[in-house]
């Protein structure tokens, strides 16, 4: 999910040109402006996540309907923050995909460089607390309050894995095979999506799990669930990327016949 060599002002969802793959943020892009995109659209996932699943708790007891509005609002906010902010940074917002890409450049493919991801990361991280604190404002809620949500059993762990496999999967093929200018719809529909079929509800982000922390509500995690949730997030990362070393082969798919 990012934006093409050429221009900066370029989309990831232009019609008919082939996208390159993650990491090739345009260059005129300053680092700082990049930085900022990174900071704002992961405060702004964080707030949509955590603040929905407040306006849900609110608005009913049924926790079928609650996840059902949390689940929505993030596929929508997280549609919008890729198409705007995609252009700027390759709309990360998270520290796995930062990661994956980082591989991906020292394995000679494109991707971000060791002080693009220095960068990156700690303002993903910053984001996402700030995201939390201002949904709990939003809400009446005390500006920090540690979750108390456990999040700790061993299905929930594996849901993580699955979700960030699956997630570093949808990224990474979609770049292989020049289809990025549908990532905005099809990275909001896999997480849409992974809220039902994963146990963990699909956090499949490191920054947003530590955002989350920062907030005893619907969508909280108990700071004590974090590191473990974070590395099976790492993991499925690593699966994601096997599975389209696997799967991609040869870079792109085979022309038909």
């Amino acid at each position: 999910m990012t934006a093409t060599h050429e221009s900066a002002a370029e989309s990831v969802i232009s019609a008919g040109e082939p996208q390159p793959a993650p990491g090739a943020t345009p260059p005129r892009t300053p680092l700082v402006a990049r930085a900022a995109a990174e900071l704002v659209g992961t405060a702004a996932l964080v707030t949509v996540v955590v603040g929905s699943g407040i306006q849900a708790t609110e608005l009913t007891q049924d926790v079928g309907v609650q996840l059902l509005a949390n689940s929505l609002a993030t596929v929508f906010g997280l549609g919008v923050l890729i198409v705007l902010l995609g252009p700027v940074s390759g709309a990360h917002f998270n520290p796995a995909v930062t990661l994956a890409e980082w591989w991906t450049a020292r394995r000679g493919g494109p991707g971000v460089t060791a002080r693009e991801v220095a960068v990156y990361v700690p303002a993903q991280i910053v984001g996402a607390i700030a995201g939390a604190v201002l949904a709990n404002a939003m809400f009446g809620e005390p500006l920090v309050e540690w979750s108390t949500h456990d999040r700790s059993a061993g299905n929930l762990l594996l849901g993580e894995v699955v979700a960030t496999a699956g997630l570093i999967l949808l990224i990474f093929g979609l770049a292989r095979t020049d289809r990025l200018r549908f990532a905005p719809v099809a990275v909001a529909s896999y997480i849409g999506a992974a809220y039902w079929f994963t146990s963990s509800t699909s956090f499949a982000n490191p920054a947003v799990t530590i955002g989350r922390a920062f907030s005893d509500t619907f969508a909280g995690i108990e700071p004590g669930s974090v590191p473990a949730f974070i590395g099976m997030q790492v993991i499925g990362a690593v699966v994601g990327l096997a599975l389209v070393s696997l799967i991609f082969m040869n870079g792109r798919t085979a022309p038909e016949a």
